[in-house]
């Protein structure tokens, strides 16, 4: 069964305070993601999504993913796709649990103006901001993983200028519901804590490049308590629109 999800131009009418991170023409959005609740026709169902930014991987994660079961929508820079063949390798093998996504060539925010968000330079041109989508789009196409439809930019920030653009180029925005890890920096508990926490339609943000951080083991925790109350995992490819772009 396919499920169905707010568009972005929906949820920014229905919570705008949501969105706003600074005021005025310029401002900075950080679109939400639900999926329309399936609760009444069974389980709840809850979307997995991980942010592979660049560097590593976190077995723990991954390996849980795989031997549990567990679908998951991961979004991949092409800087991530270069250091990590093998682990290219496994998703690969599993293609009904992994979807993969674009996060951009060299995880820059996709934002058409110059700017920092959380001390990383933004791409701050229309241009830059194109370069890095289609530099994403094709790392992955050149692994064998198909097009992606969604792009999460680094930040998970944007103009809403750079939606639009983004949007022309055939693209959905991933937003999310649930942060799970705080960008990897939570600790454990508290990881555990956010995911585990996670309600009927929520999407949950996550990271699963950074091994040595103390969130890896609350996402598992999280994850696995999810589990064991009943959820359902479906990935973004599980999900239809509705609404209006």
């Amino acid at each position: 069964m396919r499920l169905a999800v707010l568009s972005l131009p929906f949820l920014l009418a229905a919570a705008p305070a949501a969105f706003a991170v600074e005021r005025g023409a310029n401002a900075l959005v950080e679109p939400q993601l639900h999926l329309s609740s399936m609760a009444e026709a069974g389980a709840p169902r809850v979307a997995l999504t991980f942010d592979a930014c660049m560097g590593k991987t976190d077995f723990r994660i991954l390996s849980t993913l795989i031997d549990e079961k567990i679908p998951a929508t991961l979004f991949v820079t092409a800087r991530w796709l270069r250091h990590n063949p093998e682990v290219v390798a496994m998703i690969r093998q599993h293609p009904d649990l992994f979807e993969i996504e674009n996060h951009g060539r060299n995880h820059v925010p996709a934002v058409d103006r110059q700017t920092k968000i959380y001390g990383i330079a933004a791409a701050g041109s229309p241009q830059a901001v194109a370069d890095e989508v289609t530099g994403g789009e094709e790392a992955i196409v050149a692994t064998g993983l198909g097009k992606p439809r969604w792009f999460r930019g680094a930040t998970a920030k944007y103009t809403p200028s750079a939606i639009a653009e983004v949007r022309k180029m055939g693209y959905e925005i991933a937003g999310y519901s649930v942060n799970g890890d705080g960008g990897s920096l939570f600790g454990a508990a508290q990881a555990a804590k956010r995911i585990a926490a996670a309600r009927d339609g929520d999407v949950v943000i996550a990271h699963i490049n950074q091994p040595t951080h103390a969130a890896g083991e609350g996402v598992v925790k999280g994850i696995l308590a999810l589990k064991a109350r009943g959820v359902t995992f479906v990935r973004l490819s599980d999900v239809a629109e509705v609404g209006t772009n």
